[in-house]
């Protein structure tokens, strides 16, 4: 059963900095392709980033420059820095095992909370 945990999230600042975390299992983690997706008080699910399985990336424009994603094979594990948040950044951001298509219907965890105000 593939299994997909988010953490880390909490409240900050604008102009702070989060990392969050997904642990997964249930699946070969270091073949897949994974997502971050967030969604937004009202608003529809939002894809975010994507790390390969030889770790080329790609940002939505909203985040390009100031959120990075990474993975550790060893630890199962899919990682999403965020600095320099900013307000409109407030969402439920989720891991999902998908790549630039199929993420809204994609396994997910339950998603962390990030909450950017001062």
């Amino acid at each position: 059963e593939v299994q997909l945990v988010e953490s880390g999230g909490g409240l900050v600042q604008p102009g702070g900095s989060l990392r969050l975390s997904c642990a997964t299992s249930g699946f070969v983690f270091s073949v897949n392709t994974l997502s971050w997706v967030r969604q937004a008080p009202g608003k529809a699910l939002e894809w975010v980033a994507y790390i390969d399985d030889i770790g080329t990336t790609i940002y939505a424009d909203s985040v390009k420059g100031r959120f990075t994603v990474s993975r550790d094979n060893a630890k199962n594990t899919l990682y999403l820095q965020l600095n320099s948040l900013k307000t409109e950044d407030t969402a439920m951001y989720y891991c999902t095992l998908a790549g630039l298509q199929g993420w809204s219907t994609a396994p997910r965890g339950q998603g962390t909370q990030v909450t950017v105000s001062s």
